[in-house]
C-alpha cells in the first residue's frame, strides 16, 4: 500500500538521477536555433531543468542527484547532490550514472519539463518495486525520458544506440531480453525543436518553461 508522506518526512525507497547539461548558450538546445538565439535556447533549457527538478523535489526519494555536464548554477534547488558525467557517448554516460548508484534508481532527463509529481508517482511510491524490476517512460520521438531499475546494472544500457527513432524500442528490448518485469510510465514529448517547445508549453502552461517561452520572441518574428 502507498504510504502518504512528503519527501522530507519519509524519503521513499528510490534514488532519482536527473541527467543534465549546464544551460550554456551554444551548448544546449541547439536544435532550437533558429528560430531562437543561442541565449534564448539556453534560457529555455534552464527553465526546463528548473521545472524538472521542482517535480523531483516534490516526490519522496531516497536520494536526489543531478548527473551534470558542466557546473551547477542558481537553477539547482536545495536537496540535490551533484555528480559529474563521465566522458563518452550517451549510453556510456547513462550506464555510468547507474553504476554509481545502489538500490532502486530512477533516471530521467531534463528535456520533459511537463513532468509532474503525479506522472512520477508510480515509479517513486513505496510499492513501486512490488513485482517490478524496471520502469520505462517512452518519448514520443522514439527515445525514452525515464528508466528505473530495481538493481542498477550498467550493462543494460551500454551499446544501446542513442539519439535515434528506435532508441526507446532498443532499450526496452534490452530490459525484456534480460528477463526483467517492466512497468510503463506515460509517453512524453521531448523538447528538441521549436514545435516541441510550443506543444510542451501548452501541455504545462503553469511552469517556468511555458512562462519563459511566452516572453521570448522568435528571431523570424522581429
Amino acid at each position: 500500500m502507498t504510504e502518504p508522506a512528503t519527501g522530507e518526512e519519509c524519503p521513499g525507497p528510490t534514488a532519482v538521477l536527473v541527467i543534465a547539461k549546464e544551460p550554456v548558450p551554444g551548448r544546449v538546445k541547439t536544435r532550437l536555433t533558429p528560430p531562437y538565439t543561442p541565449d534564448e535556447a539556453a534560457q529555455l533549457a534552464e527553465a526546463a531543468l528548473y521545472d524538472t527538478l521542482r517535480a523531483v523535489r516534490a516526490m519522496p526519494a531516497r536520494r536526489r542527484i543531478v548527473v551534470l555536464d558542466g557546473r551547477p548554477g542558481n537553477w539547482l534547488p536545495a536537496g540535490f547532490e551533484v555528480r559529474p558525467q563521465c566522458p563518452g557517448g550517451l549510453d556510456e554516460r547513462l550506464a555510468a550514472a547507474f553504476a554509481d548508484s545502489t538500490g532502486p534508481t530512477l533516471l530521467i532527463g531534463m528535456d520533459t519539463p511537463q513532468v509532474t509529481p503525479q506522472l512520477l508517482a508510480p515509479a517513486l511510491d513505496f510499492d513501486a518495486w512490488d513485482d517490478c524490476d524496471a520502469w520505462f517512460g517512452a518519448a514520443e520521438d522514439g527515445g525514452f525520458w525515464a528508466l528505473g531499475l530495481a538493481v542498477p546494472d550498467p550493462r543494460l544500457l551500454r551499446g544501446v544506440p542513442m539519439s535515434t527513432d528506435r532508441t526507446g524500442a532498443a532499450q526496452r528490448a534490452r530490459l525484456t531480453a534480460a528477463g526483467l518485469r517492466v512497468r510503463e510510465l506515460p509517453a512524453l514529448r521531448d523538447v528538441d525543436t521549436a514545435d516541441d517547445a510550443e506543444r510542451v508549453a501548452a501541455a504545462a502552461p503553469g511552469g517556468r518553461f511555458a512562462a519563459t517561452l511566452a516572453r521570448l520572441t522568435p528571431v523570424a518574428e522581429r
